[in-house]
């Protein structure tokens, strides 16, 4: 049997675990998750919730659909209309389901984008705060008022919207932030600073 040279037996006695064991814990950043870590989680769920709402929509949608075009052919047998109902249901699941995997990725897609904003400003500053969050959420839902609005009043409404949610969002990471011991830097400053007298 071959044996290993001096300086590898050496190593890996000094070492034995060279490689660094990945954590779902991570302090130093939001919500205690590493960004490459919080990204698909945020997305898996939003994709998700993007997905449930979009097969509640899209279900009666298609069901509606499917009896218009079947409405001047009605069936007149017991048969018939259990077979009606039948294909009335499968084509509701189907159009639910196809509408929810596209709602899933547009609100996935947009999660991503926010989180991925998000992180840049946060390495920009050089802080996490609720500013990153801000505008991280003023961002993406202008970019998305952008994309869908019809008129300015809409997208106004839109970026306030964003700016509100986000504002509350980022607060909420900011006392979770807090409560493990690792308050943000304004408030850090604000318990620093000492009250000058008038």
């Amino acid at each position: 049997m071959a044996r290993l040279p001096e300086e590898i037996q050496t190593a890996v006695a000094i070492d034995p675990n060279p490689l660094p064991q990945p954590t779902f814990r991570d302090e130093q950043h939001r919500l205690s998750m590493h960004p490459l870590l919080r990204l698909p989680i945020m997305s898996a769920a939003s994709f998700t919730a993007g997905f449930a709402l979009g097969m509640a929509h899209g279900a009666p949608i298609a069901a509606y659909r499917y009896r218009a075009e079947n409405a001047h052919r009605l069936p007149t047998s017991m048969t018939g209309w259990y077979l009606y109902h039948k294909s009335k249901n499968y084509h509701s699941i189907i159009g639910g389901a196809k509408d929810g995997v596209k709602m899933g990725l547009v609100v996935a897609g947009t999660a991503g984008l926010f989180l991925s904003i998000e992180n840049v400003v946060d390495q920009t500053r050089g802080t996490k705060d609720v500013g990153s969050t801000v505008v991280a959420g003023a961002a993406v839902s202008g970019l998305w008022s952008l994309v869908k609005a019809r008129d300015i009043w809409t997208a106004s409404r839109m970026v306030k919207t964003g700016f509100k949610v986000s504002l509350v969002y980022g607060f909420l990471q900011d006392g979770i932030a807090w409560a493990r011991g690792r308050p943000p830097g304004y408030i850090a400053w604000f318990m620093n600073t000492e009250k000058e007298p008038w």
